[in-house]
């Protein structure tokens, strides 16, 4: 018997000055298309807005998407804010541009999981199913 996916919601953030918002909305769109309830919260965001709108739609996921190589502080950024905010709970990931060996120090810093180009739509709504899945089964 396949145990359904819960529905999660979903802040997908657009971080910085960066205004190449193509694979955000791909991925936003998977996403709800998977079945989850996605708020896109567009470009030009800073990590308080994504953080604010994360809290206000109470959300289980916050996605960032990062091209402009300033993902080590973004990452950084959001979540001091989260654990400001009493909000760690939420499940930070992201995806972009970034190095395979920042990787590492990403997820030591608390992110999830990191979804490199060439990710695809599939990897990333299966990963929110399996994650969500066993979290539910707790």
């Amino acid at each position: 018997m396949v145990t359904p996916t819960p529905r999660v919601r979903i802040v997908v953030g657009k971080p910085g000055l960066d205004g190449h918002d193509r694979g955000a909305k791909i991925v936003a769109r998977a996403l709800r298309d998977a079945g989850h309830e996605v708020v896109y919260t567009g470009l030009h965001q800073t990590p308080e807005q994504i953080v604010e709108t994360a809290i206000q739609e109470d959300a289980d996921l916050i996605g960032l998407s990062v091209l402009s190589g300033a993902h080590m502080t973004l990452f950084r950024t959001l979540l001091d804010l989260l654990a400001e905010r009493d909000a760690s709970d939420i499940v930070v990931f992201g995806g972009g541009i970034i190095p395979a060996e920042d990787i590492p120090v990403l997820e030591e810093m608390g992110v999830a999981r990191v979804f490199t180009p060439g990710a695809s739509t599939h990897e990333i709504t299966g990963w929110v199913a399996e994650r969500f899945a066993a979290e539910s089964q707790r």
